[in-house]
């Protein structure tokens, strides 16, 4: 090994997740790490252009997720444009907004390296640790060469469960369709800017291809994302579709049109949804919207669905087979529908949340989070003022 650290919790992943789980863990007093393959914080909301930072509301103006699922919404904003419909409370749009990728990047670096959090960008996460069944560090590499960061608890934040799976957790597999997000620049888009004296008609998206069931995709197979290959594939296919929508967009507008509209950004990961996630010791599934559990650790709502409301089990957050780790964002345990739910911001940085705060607890205590109470997990989310159940938001 070129270098060792040693650190009370490490979060592989810094996308919404992963920043969400770090920072508070480190808000909690541990030293903590935060590893990410990129060079940018965010995941799929920056790196991936994936920019509309959905509902913290049930969409009949009840607030159902906050604690850092509604800091980062904030967060979004602060360097550049992006604004909550004013009648959301009154049913007139939801409480959420679309937010300039760059500009969020720059606000988490920010909280980040206030709460003191140890960031290694261009950090591969390339093997677990073990001690019999327990995760006790990760294997990475980078420009130094490979290294090892210990840890008294790991979160795997990786969005396909990379940790978990690699580390023997049992895991499931989901299904993907061709589908892209990307940011353009348009002389519509400029003449809009001008007209309204405001730069945010700027930030132009163009989004191609399938829904979560495929609805719309060019025809073809369904993709899982967790095979090499599949993913060089997936994103030349994705870019193929781009290519052929701006050649047919440029045609239409005569000799200028190359200059009248183009890409401005593409994504620099891919836009998968669902790819690999924990089996967990419980797992949210299909119809469970308005379901009371006693290990309830946050509520999130569906962002398709007016009135549908969704506690979330801390037993969703806790790998089979495996100590020591906890998973955040799109691998946490769900299937099927459900796993549509909980794959987007909020949720993602609901859990993230959750997960940092147990392996804090879980470092303060002297076990793993499978070893936590979940009371003791719940307190300390009730005294973030962190509803837990429908009831505590009147529901």
């Amino acid at each position: 090994m070129s270098f060792e650290r040693g650190y009370d919790v490490v979060v592989a992943g810094a996308g919404v997740a992963g920043t969400a789980a770090a920072l508070e863990a480190a808000r909690c007093g541990r030293r903590v790490a935060l590893v990410e393959k990129t060079i940018l914080v965010g995941g799929l909301a920056t790196t991936g252009l994936v920019n509309v930072y959905l509902p913290l509301c049930n969409g009949c103006g009840t607030q159902v997720t906050f604690g850092i699922a509604e800091e980062f919404l904030h967060l979004s904003a602060r360097y550049g444009p992006g604004e909550v419909p004013p009648g959301w409370r009154e049913g007139q749009g939801r409480y959420l907004l679309v937010f300039n990728p760059a500009s969020l990047v720059l606000a988490l670096d920010e909280v980040l390296s206030e709460a003191g959090v140890d960031v290694w960008l261009d950090t591969l996460v390339c093997a677990p640790a073990m001690a019999g069944d327990r995760l006790v560090g990760l294997e990475v590499e980078n420009k130094s060469g490979r290294g090892l960061l210990r840890a008294r608890c790991v979160v795997d934040a990786t969005g396909d469960a990379d940790v978990a799976r690699r580390a023997g957790a049992e895991c499931a597999q989901g299904e993907n369709w061709l589908s892209i997000w990307a940011l353009q620049a348009s002389l519509d888009a400029a003449h809009r800017a001008a007209e309204q004296g405001s730069g945010a008609p700027l930030l132009d998206a163009v989004r191609l291809g399938g829904d979560d069931a495929g609805r719309g995709a060019p025809p073809g197979r369904a993709w899982d994302g967790t095979r090499g290959r599949d993913v060089s594939r997936f994103v030349l296919e994705t870019r193929r579709m781009l290519r052929e929508h701006y050649r047919a967009r440029q045609a239409e507008r005569g000799a200028a049109g190359r200059c009248d509209v183009f890409p401005l950004t593409l994504p620099a990961m891919a836009q998968f949804r669902t790819t690999r996630c924990i089996v967990g010791q419980s797992t949210l599934t299909d119809g469970q919207h308005g379901q009371r559990f006693p290990d309830s650790v946050g509520l999130v709502a569906d962002w398709r669905k007016a009135a549908h409301v969704w506690e979330v089990p801390y037993g969703t957050l806790l790998p089979r087979r495996v100590q020591g780790l906890l998973a955040a964002g799109r691998c946490m345990a769900a299937a099927g529908d459900a796993w549509q739910v909980m794959r987007v911001i909020p949720p993602a940085a609901l859990t993230g949340q959750v997960a940092g705060l147990a392996a804090a607890l879980a470092v303060r205590h002297g076990t793993t989070p499978d070893g936590l109470d979940a009371g003791d997990v719940q307190r300390a989310l009730r005294e973030k003022a962190i509803p837990l159940h429908l009831s505590d938001v009147g529901l």
